[in-house]
Parts: structure tokens; sequence; C-alpha cells
């Protein structure tokens, strides 16, 4: 595919179609990775989009117990002194 290079106020961009928005999965933000004689164009994704309502959620419905403790009968702390 070859796209032109356009005027984008004081600067230049490239557009590129619905089709690869859509394909790529692309909203808002892309990440540039500049390669050996590449420009690579990745969708911008955040991970942990979502994560607060869902522990939310967890802590309303009583699922946010530990399933083991968080410290053992037989452990010291005297190495973190």
């Amino acid at each position: 595919m070859e796209l032109s290079v356009i005027n984008i106020g004081n600067s230049k961009g490239i557009r590129l179609s619905k089709t690869i928005l859509e394909k790529y999965n692309i909203h808002d933000k892309i990440e540039v990775i500049l390669e050996k004689g590449f420009i690579v164009l990745k969708p911008k994704t955040e991970p942990r989009v979502g994560w607060e309502k869902a522990f939310q959620k967890m802590h309303e419905n009583g699922d946010d117990q530990l399933f083991m403790n968080d410290v053992f009968e037989d452990e010291t702390f005297e190495e973190w002194k």
C-alpha cells in the first residue's frame, strides 16, 4: 500500500483508511517504533483499562478474598530488619 505524506499545519503526516483503523483496532493512539530503516505503527493498548471497575464489582460481590494466607506460620521476618 502506498500513502501520500500530507501537510498538517506546520507538520506532515499520513492518513489511514477507516478499514485499516478497524482491522488493526486503532482508536485514539498508536505507538511508533523505529527499527533498522523501518517505522512500525502499533495500536497503543492499555492492558489495565477497566480494572478499577472490575475490582470494585469484585469487592461488592465479596470476591476479593485471598485464596491463601499472605504470611505463613513458619515465616520469619528477621532478614528484613
